[in-house]
């Protein structure tokens, strides 16, 4: 069993003011937990990206950067990449990076992104949605597969035989895909043969079975060999906790679930969400 914290660095704010409320000292106290994680023996931190006033974690790859020096073995991840708004070149840059500062213990959780605010705020379109995934996790798989690239799509300028520098410490820097309810995505991961964590707004963790049903048959059925390195994520108020199966985990959980993963966020959603 493991056990790991996620967090979006969510921030109050003054209600008098609208204004956040110790910006500074908040992000300040996520490097602090990370390290308290490490300290404890945690397994896992992550920081997810979003792009709003009540969450602080715009540049995830920034935030786990300060805390390289104050932890030792801890694996330390986006929860998630929003892939489809960034670029892969230099998503895999900033995580090989990491993972020269952390010793090889750098991992990446790439998503179309449940929040959709990143899209106008980078230039992309809406109803390039899933087509901007697509190519960008296609890319991201050929960089780090290659040193040198060569690619083309229709949303991104080409690669003719370029190198992409820095390489990581590990041979092969783990990707995992986060889907949301939509089981399109849950193919996608399954004839990747990318690891996967279910990204769900509500519910509980057994109602979710189908999509790890599904991503294994799809899976057994192209006799593509997935990921023996898998997780069980359960969201809950930024805790987690890792456990045998979903119906042994507790309101606050992250859980352990073969060969899969779920990312469960808490019983809320915003106007802004859409299925990933």
């Amino acid at each position: 069993m493991e056990l790991g914290i996620c967090t979006f660095v969510d921030i109050a704010h003054d209600q008098a003011t609208g204004r956040q409320a110790g910006a500074a000292r908040r992000i300040r106290e996520a490097i602090e937990e990370i390290a308290l994680a490490d300290q404890v023996g945690l397994d896992v931190f992550g920081i997810g990206e979003h792009h709003r006033a009540d969450y602080l974690a715009s540049a995830p790859a920034i935030i786990l950067a300060a805390a390289a020096e104050r932890t030792r073995r801890i694996r330390l991840t986006s929860a998630v990449t929003v892939l489809s708004s960034d670029d892969p070149v230099r998503v895999f840059q900033n995580f090989a990076t990491l993972d020269m500062l952390f010793g090889g213990r750098a991992e990446i959780m790439a998503g179309r992104g449940s929040f959709i605010e990143s899209f106008p705020l980078f230039g992309y379109a809406l109803d390039d949605y899933d087509a901007l995934f697509g190519e960008k996790i296609d890319l991201l798989l050929k960089i780090r597969d290659n040193e040198r690239v060569t690619w083309s799509g229709q949303l991104r300028a080409p690669l003719n035989n370029l190198p992409v520098y820095p390489r990581p410490v590990q041979n092969s820097l783990p990707i995992w895909i986060a889907v949301g309810g939509n089981p399109p995505s849950v193919v996608r991961a399954a004839t990747l043969g990318l690891p996967m964590a279910v990204a769900i707004i509500g519910g509980e963790p057994e109602r979710f079975a189908p999509f790890v049903q599904l991503y294994r048959v799809t899976a057994l059925r192209a006799r593509l060999r997935i990921s023996t390195r898998t997780r069980a994520l359960v969201h809950r108020s930024s805790l987690l906790h890792k456990a045998p199966t979903p119906n042994h985990a507790p309101e606050l959980s992250l859980i352990r679930l073969e060969p899969t993963s779920l990312l469960l966020p808490g019983p809320w959603y915003p106007a802004s969400v859409r299925p990933a």
